[in-house]
């Protein structure tokens, strides 16, 4: 059997209270499909996107291990090679809304025997401007939460931590004033919610029907949340999301390839669950078939 280098990216802190077992169990599985591996911790904000970006092309495979923020990173770093190498996952994070999309197992070591069936398929990524992200962009109501709750409160409080950061939002709950062009189509007004996502699942709360999010198409699904003027139009804004009737009148709910958001705003984002600054004019584009993933 011929000998293969794996780079395997493992963020410690996500899913600190899970037991380290399951994870050797996956390596063994990775190690006995003919894999030298090389185990990669990181520590610090940014060292799994360096350190796919300097060590990946020496590698057939990189397999990340933890949360959504491990995965962009990972794939961040990758994005900047010119033939990056095939992408594996296995989700040890809070929420893990890719993988749920992907049909990704939670068990490390079920994951890692999809890794080794060798089967590729190539999915679109994001750039935001010079950033990347594999499933969503989003800006305003209850984004910073998916970025302010501490690892802590996630491990110990799963879906529940992301609930209670949300909820300091309320009292500063307000709408954003943007200009959006999409696809040729111009939308000008006030919006208290927006995210540009490729998954059926946004912040393990917001659901997406699985039969109109096609992950390879070159396309993003676009969601915008109005800012109500009435009372009632609340109130059926809510219900819509409830329900995830998102094309109910009101929301905004689009297939784009591309947009451009412009705002004299202070608008701060979330890229796959990570912090990205505010900035006057933000591109999206849709790298169609930018990454393979075997899974």
């Amino acid at each position: 059997m011929k000998t293969k280098k794996l780079l395997f990216i493992l963020n410690p802190r996500a899913g600190r209270n899970k037991p380290h077992g399951p994870l050797f169990d996956a390596l063994a599985i990775l190690s006995g499909a003919g894999y030298l591996i090389r185990i990669h911790e990181t520590s610090a904000p940014g060292d799994a996107a360096d350190t796919a970006a300097r060590e990946g092309a020496g590698y057939d495979l990189v397999v990340a291990a933890g949360g959504d923020g491990t995965l962009n990173e990972v794939i961040s770093g990758l994005m900047r090679l010119d033939a990056p190498p095939p992408l594996g996952y296995l989700p040890q994070g809070t929420t893990n809304d890719f993988a749920s999309s992907l049909q990704i197992p939670r068990t490390p070591a079920s994951a890692a025997k999809n890794i080794v069936q060798n089967r590729m398929r190539e999915l679109d990524i994001g750039r935001w401007n010079e950033r990347s992200f594999i499933y969503v962009a989003s800006f305003g109501a209850f984004t910073r939460s998916s970025y302010a709750a501490s690892q802590a409160a996630k491990n110990a409080l799963g879906h529940f931590a992301y609930i209670l950061e949300g909820m300091k939002d309320l009292n500063t709950l307000r709408p954003y004033h943007i200009r959006l062009t999409a696809d040729g189509e111009v939308l000008d007004g006030d919006y208290l919610f927006g995210a540009v996502c490729n998954s059926t699942s946004i912040g393990g709360l917001m659901k997406l029907d699985p039969e109109r999010v096609v992950l390879d198409d070159g396309k993003f699904e676009m969601l915008l949340v109005p800012s109500p003027k009435t009372a009632a139009d609340l109130q059926n804004l809510v219900l819509a999301l409830l329900n995830q009737q998102y094309d109910s009148q009101g929301l905004v709910f689009r297939h784009v390839s591309s947009l451009r958001l412009e705002t004299e705003e202070e608008l701060p984002w979330s890229l796959d669950g990570e912090y990205a600054p505010s900035v006057p004019v933000v591109d999206i584009v849709n790298r169609q078939r930018a990454l393979r993933m075997l899974l």
